[in-house]
């Protein structure tokens, strides 16, 4: 069974930084998606970045020029580093890997953009 475990959010005043990581244990293929979701109160999950494990990498237009999503294979760790962060970055980021058409998610850590 997959286990993600999230950590790096809190508060930061806008303009700051901050780096999230997802540690996965529990996955058999050598093959798979990493990424990071986010979920605003009253809005639905959104993609923010995703990595393949060959490094291709995509991300939302909102986020694009600042932030910078990464992996390390070997540590089975996904990074999404932010910066320049906005107020409407604020919300609860999940960590989601993509096994085939298997996704697991982390169990969130939550962003607030305040000054």
């Amino acid at each position: 069974q997959v286990q993600l475990v999230e950590s790096g959010g809190g508060l930061v005043q806008p303009g700051g930084s901050l780096t999230l990581s997802c540690v996965a244990s529990g996955i058999i293929s050598s093959i798979y998606t990493m990424g990071w979701y986010r979920q605003a109160p009253g809005k639905q999950r959104e993609l923010v970045a995703r990595i393949t494990g060959g490094g291709i990498t995509n991300a939302a237009d909102s986020v694009k020029g600042r932030f910078t999503i990464s992996r390390d294979n070997a540590k089975s760790t996904v990074y999404l580093r932010m910066d320049n962060l906005k107020p409407e970055d604020t919300a609860v980021y999940y960590c989601n890997v993509q096994v085939g058409p298997i996704g697991s998610w982390g169990q969130g850590t939550q962003v607030i953009v305040s000054s």
